[in-house]
């Protein structure tokens, strides 16, 4: 067996990730070829195949599997280790790369991205808004925005805010306008998008008898707050997701009530032990708290008034 050139494995990490040679060169900046040649030339000097050949997708064999359980984990060590050394070498430009589901990203992160940026201008931050859960290690992610029990194999998981958040039912003003002075039975009437057990339950909570039979189910929350903007129907939100399309008039509320879940999962910080004190996680640590305490203080002051 040939000795392996070390760049060969980021190409073959990403390749193993994408499943797809054209989207791990566009991931890694590269030519389809470029990826192409490096990962033929990786096998060559291995002596044996890493993946299988399945139309325009190539997939791990078992070879390809065991190489990469060794592998991503190694790179990600060493990713790291330049970390730390810019850090001691005192390099004001740092790099922090962050996955979160999509709505997290869309309705609330991305919206105080001045703020963070004017809090911490040495920190790059790049972020992946994807609702697969990714191997933070594996994948070269210093961190995780998840929602869940907060237990994830290996990672630590940092609870965001204390106790579960009220649930309340939004339109866009002009469909608002609509049942405006009408009793909230006439509600269950109008197009309603999301969970139908969400819609039950708050219907129970404003005291209303109804069978509710929403017209749209969608997969991601930011799609529905969208569609919810865009007169197309109300829907039932986690009311934190709401908050800032609520205090810019893009939404309102159908009821001052709420609802809590008690079942809903909470967002947590996930990340691997190794950088728990490493400064840009802490930076950032620091920042989710302080925003997401203002921005309770901030739905709060709503409530009142």
């Amino acid at each position: 067996m040939s000795r392996i050139t070390l760049n060969a494995l980021p190409t073959f990490v990403a390749v193993a990730r994408h499943q797809n040679l054209r989207v791990a060169a566009e991931s890694l900046h590269l030519t389809h070829s470029a990826v192409s040649q490096q990962i033929a030339g990786l096998e060559e000097r291995l002596g044996f195949q890493l993946f299988d050949r399945r139309g325009r997708r190539v997939v791990l064999n078992a070879a390809g599997e065991a190489l990469l359980r060794d592998v991503a984990p190694a790179l990600a060590r060493i990713h790291e280790g330049v970390q730390a050394a810019t850090v001691a070498a005192g390099s004001k430009e740092q790099a922090l790369r962050v996955t979160m589901i999509p709505s997290f990203a869309q309705r609330w992160f991305l919206p105080r991205m001045a703020s963070w940026r004017a809090e911490n201008p040495g920190i790059q931050i790049e972020i992946d808004a994807s609702p697969e859960v990714k191997d933070l290690q594996r994948e070269g992610y210093h961190a995780a925005l998840r929602t869940g029990e907060g237990q994830w194999p290996g990672l630590i998981a940092e609870r965001l805010y204390d106790g579960p958040t009220p649930y309340v039912a939004v339109g866009s003003p002009a469909l608002a306008a609509r049942v405006a002075g009408k009793p909230l039975e006439a509600i269950a009437r109008e197009p309603l998008l999301g969970e139908r057990d969400l819609w039950k339950r708050w219907f129970r909570a404003v005291g209303v008898e109804a069978e509710p039979v929403p017209v749209a189910m969608f997969s991601d929350l930011s799609l529905m707050l969208q569609a919810t903007e865009q007169d197309l129907g109300f829907s039932v939100v986690r009311e934190m997701f709401a908050a800032d399309a609520l205090r810019q008039g893009r939404l309102v509320k159908l009821s001052d009530t709420s609802f809590i879940h008690e079942g809903a999962y909470s967002h947590h910080l996930v990340y691997p032990p190794a950088l728990k004190a490493w400064p840009p996680l802490l930076a950032l640590r620091s920042w989710l708290r302080a925003e997401l305490e203002a921005s309770m203080r901030s739905l709060k002051a709503q409530r009142k008034e």
